[in-house]
């Protein structure tokens, strides 16, 4: 089993990056006997992040917030997707053969026009930049969101159709979700998004997130009433950072009523302070040699350059633009 995914540089990662997709990096890179390839995905980022400080700061935070999360380079190769430029050569081939009606349907493109986000090349064509991210490495398994399980079939779609007429190329991967990733609610109670703006950053400074926290708005319902956590923003958060005994004794005090939302997230917030308190401290110790960080992405695109290198090459020779 080889698994890959990337991670896009579009700002502080959040919860529902972290428990959506960079906690299953984290198992994959245990369970991966062939390896596992993770990359920050800056092409991709290009798509809404326009100013080029930006860019390279978010690229060089989102590999120390990997590594400060438990990404191990001795176990997992990490690099930073423009290092290896095989993948864009192998996208083109790949767009050659896709059909505008495939895209079209892709949910996520649908999903970010009915929000106003606007439209464009880059954004229209992103599953078929995400199927050769995946077809480079020979991924058999992909940690996604439930609501990246389509791309997953785009990528398959788009292999199988390559293989059809030019022959066996392509290893046919398949999509790994993890129970919980599609049910990281954003403190408005919609997916947390940083397109939505209702995020809740991983390394947030205590004091600040602690009062976003305090914020997020509840229902209007009487304090003495119970109360059914199935749904709360407040308790679906609470069950990602809290233990089990905190749990058992908040969803015995839904049920009983008498209470204010207040307390729970006060609740919510020493749960968070104390959930993340290791992973900032180890984040500082990263931060502080920036220089070691960018030495564990140069030696992680040379390992995957090679094996993007020889899946590029099989392509070229199959569909016949090399070899002549």
């Amino acid at each position: 089993m080889r698994a890959l995914s990337g991670i896009q540089p579009t700002g502080p990662f959040h919860w529902g990056n972290y428990f959506g997709a960079i906690q299953q990096y984290i198992q994959l890179q245990d369970e991966c006997d062939d390896g596992s390839f993770y990359f920050i995905a800056n092409l991709h980022a290009l798509t809404t992040v326009r100013e080029k400080e930006r860019l390279l700061e978010f690229t060089l935070n989102g590999a120390i917030d990997l590594l400060a999360l438990g990404l191990d380079p001795n176990k997992a190769v990490l690099f930073v997707q423009s290092d290896v430029p095989e993948v864009s050569e192998l996208c083109w081939l790949l767009l050659t053969g896709t059909p505008m009606g495939l895209l079209e349907r892709c949910v996520s493109y649908k999903d970010k026009l009915a929000k106003g986000i606007k439209a464009d090349a880059g954004l229209f064509t992103y599953p078929v930049l995400q199927a050769a991210d995946i077809l480079a490495y020979d991924a058999t398994v992909v940690p996604v969101g439930e609501d990246q399980l389509q791309h997953i079939e785009v990528c398959r779609d788009l292999a199988q159709s390559f293989n059809h007429h030019f022959g066996e190329t392509f290893v046919l991967p398949k999509g790994k979700v993890l129970d919980q990733s599609a049910r990281v609610p954003g403190t408005d109670g919609e997916k947390m998004s940083k397109s939505y703006n209702n995020t809740l950053a991983v390394f947030d400074d205590v004091k600040p997130q602690r009062k976003q926290i305090m914020r997020i708005q509840t229902d209007s319902r009487p304090m003495e009433d119970p109360k059914d956590p199935a749904g709360d923003v407040l308790f679906d958060l609470l069950k990602l950072v809290a233990n089990d005994e905190e749990l058992a004794e908040w969803s015995a005090t839904y049920a009983r009523g008498g209470f204010g939302y207040g307390d729970v997230k006060k609740a919510l917030a020493d749960a968070s302070e104390r959930y993340w308190g290791p992973a900032r401290e180890r984040r500082a110790e990263w931060a502080a040699k920036p220089d070691e960080v960018r030495e564990i992405l140069a030696a992680g695109a040379a390992k995957a350059r090679e094996r993007a290198a020889a899946t590029l090459k099989r392509a070229h020779e199959a569909c016949g633009v090399k070899g002549y």
